[in-house]
This record gives structure tokens, sequence and C-alpha cells, in this order.
């Protein structure tokens, strides 16, 4: 799709799972300057396509169907190893699906929830899962007849990952007893299982934190409603209460204590590779302003003959370069083994702070109209700023940032 054209938004018809034949997870191997130099790349536009005749309007709640749908069409099974039922591919390669996928369709919501559980919750499990959990989950996580969450926050914890005060405490032959609370889970009110972070040892801060992999029909768990947001309506988020849940030492993930090793890896992955669908949302709204900018007509001509208007839509492009060069560089340091966490955190902070400003910019273009629910525009605003606080709000990528710029550390002098 090229900048300057609408994207069209009807109406669904049929099953959008019985018509999902395309593979998104098939073709060559992309690299990064594959990826870097060629906007409309075919994977890229494979995936726009697909999401244009599936997921062709925005559901005010979570589609089963379009999850199914896009399980079939590989989406769910790209980062995981072939022999775990997923195909395996590279970061870089999973990356232009998922912005396909963002340019494709304005449901938001529906790709952020697929890319919560394959970069986040499977991300883990594929890292850090037992040999048993993999080979019972991965596969029905990634044909989408099960699907996973990933809790760690806290109604009163966040960033400070070391205060969460949900427990697992130790019994008689290796099981465990836990007890607290996880607020705004993704996928949390229709997962099947969790990847819960609970403190085994509280003495040790951080290093006393255990992952645990939790069926949600586990006697004790108690899931809560979906829970009303500004945007992202089809992804689904909620709390999920464990009183007394009782779970074998079957469900430790890695060792115990490890859990904090274990959310690290998985939220930087999450932190690099979740705003890839925020590019292609970045690049449909560009487009919009483009085409509003070349039909509205003010004082007989175009606005867009405006330069008011015309620099506006030229810094919306900056800014979507520029997040692209960053969140391809992180996906290209991943699939070459190298350390990520300052990537990530520049990927994140960038795109997600450009969306914002981007998306205020079409609403301006679209005047009075992009006020309203019909322009299609205020929707995006409203998507884009859950970006501000998810895997980490900008301040603790700042934070991130500076520390390994070495900023806190004094100069020694002689």
């Amino acid at each position: 799709m090229s900048v300057g054209e609408p994207t069209t938004t009807n109406a669904d018809a049929g099953d959008p799972a019985a018509e999902a034949v395309v593979d998104l997870a098939g073709g060559e191997p992309a690299t990064f300057l594959d990826a870097m130099l060629d906007v409309d790349h075919p994977r890229k536009a494979a995936a726009a396509d697909w999401a244009r005749t599936h997921l062709r309007s925005r559901t005010a709640s979570f589609d089963r169907g379009r999850w199914r749908a896009a399980a079939s069409a590989g989406v769910l099974g790209l980062r995981t190893p072939v022999e775990l039922g997923g195909s395996g591919r590279s970061a870089v390669d999973s990356l232009l699906t998922f912005e396909g996928l963002g340019l494709g369709t304005d449901d938001a919501g529906l790709v952020f929830a697929l890319a919560s559980q394959v970069f986040a919750m499977q991300t883990a499990l594929v890292e850090s899962g037992t040999p048993d959990q993999q080979r019972t989950w991965l596969p029905l996580l990634c044909s989408g007849d099960a699907i996973g969450c990933f809790a760690m926050t806290e109604p009163d914890t966040g960033s400070d990952t070391a205060a969460i005060t949900t427990t697992a405490v130790p019994l008689a032959g290796g099981s465990f007893r836990i007890d607290g609370e996880k607020a705004w889970v993704t996928l949390g009110p229709v997962a099947d299982v969790v990847i819960v972070f609970a403190s085994t040892d509280s003495t040790k801060g951080r290093w006393g934190i255990t992952a645990f992999l939790v069926p949600l029909d586990t006697p004790g768990v108690v899931v809560g409603e979906v829970e009303t947001k500004s945007g992202l309506h089809s992804c689904p988020f909620g709390r999920i209460r464990f009183d007394g849940c009782v779970v074998g030492a079957d469900t430790v993930m890695g060792k115990p204590g490890a859990g904090s090793a274990i959310f690290t890896s998985a939220v930087e992955a999450e932190r690099a590779f979740l705003y890839a669908a925020q590019l292609g949302a970045m690049e449909r709204s560009m487009a919009a302003a483009v085409h509003r900018a070349r039909s509205r007509e003010q004082f007989g001509r175009p606005i867009g003959q405006f330069q008011a208007v015309s620099h506006r839509i030229a810094d919306m492009k900056l800014r979507h370069e520029a997040s692209r060069l960053l969140v391809y560089k992180a996906a290209a340091l991943h699939d070459r083994g190298v350390s990520v966490t300052m990537a990530a955190a520049l990927a994140k902070l960038q795109t997600s702070e450009s969306a914002i400003t981007s998306a205020v910019d079409a609403i301006r273009i679209h005047g009075a109209e992009g006020y309203t629910e019909a322009a299609g525009v205020e929707m995006d605003l409203r998507d884009a700023v859950g970006g501000l606080a998810y895997s980490g709000t900008s301040d603790i990528q700042r934070n991130i940032v500076a520390r390994m710029l070495g900023v806190e550390r004094p100069v020694r002098r002689p």
C-alpha cells in the first residue's frame, strides 16, 4: 500500500477462521537491510493484504474466530521452533509480519493481543520452560487452541518488580501455595494458562522471584472481569487472583529464584518487538492524512498545498522512518544473539511517543471530522496512548538508556 491511499474498512463477511488460507509464516527469510530498504517488503505486504481481508474493521471485544484465523495463517507460531509447533522465523521476519498486520487493519487491540502472546508469553516459555511444559502448551498456543498470558504487574507494583507481594510458599513434596493478585493482565480474562511471577523467598528481593506456568482452571485461581479502557478494545485486560492456589513442582519454570531473569528476558523481547504493529498503524494513519490533504479543499485549493499541513505530514514520515530503523535494529541484534537492552529501550521510547504525536497530527489534518469516530483517526490516538505504559513507561526507558550510558556514575578524580 503506497502512502496516500486510504484504508477501506468494511464489515466482515463470513467466518474469518474458515478463510485463513494464506501462510504468513512461509517464504524466504528477510535480512535487516531487506526490511529497512523495502518499505513494501513482500512479507509485510502479504500480512497487510491478509489483514484487509480477514480483519477488515475493528471489533468492540475479543473475537476468538479472528484469533483462530491468525493462528491458521501462522501468526502465533512465528517465533516458536518447528519441533514445538511453530515455524521458527527470525525476529526480523516476525516484525515484518506484524508491521503488515498493523498496516492492514485498524483492529489494533487484536494485533496487540497476538503480539503479546508471541513476543512475551511464548518467548518466556520457549526460552525457560521445561521440555514437558513446552511440549504440552506450545503446540496448543501456536494452533490457537489455547491462549496464554503473562502476569507480573500488581495493583500496587509496576516497574518495581522486586516489590511484588504475590507469594509462592514451598510445601511438602515440592509443591507451592500461591497467594496474591495480578493486575492489567493482557488476555487474562480469556486465557487458558498464565506465566505468573511470585516471591518464593522475600529476603532475596528480585532474586527470590520464581516463575510458574499455571493452567487457569487450577483450583484457587480467580479470573477477573474485562477492564474497561480507553483503547485496544478487542484486547481484554483483567486481574487474576490466586487464593491458596496449590501447584506442583512441575509448574516451576527454570528453577526457583530464576523468575526475575526470565521476566527481564521476555520483557526485553516484548519491548523490542511489540511496536512493529504500531509502525504499521503509523503508516496507515499517515496514508489517511495524505489522502485528506489531497482531497480536502479550502480557499479554493487542497489543504496539502498549505505548508502548515504538508510539513506536518513530512514530520509524520520522519518519525515513522526513525521508529522503523530502531525497531528493526533491535530485531537484527536479537537475531545475532546480541543484548538488546539499549536497542529495545530506544525503539520502545521512540515508537510509542512518535505514535502519539503522529495520531494527534492526523486528527489535526482532518479538522473537526478527525474528532469523530466516523473519520477513523481518533481511535488510533486512543490505541496509541496505551503504548506509553505497557512494557515499561517512557520514563523507565529513559532510565535504562541513561544507566547504560553511565550517566549516574561519578567521574573518578585523581
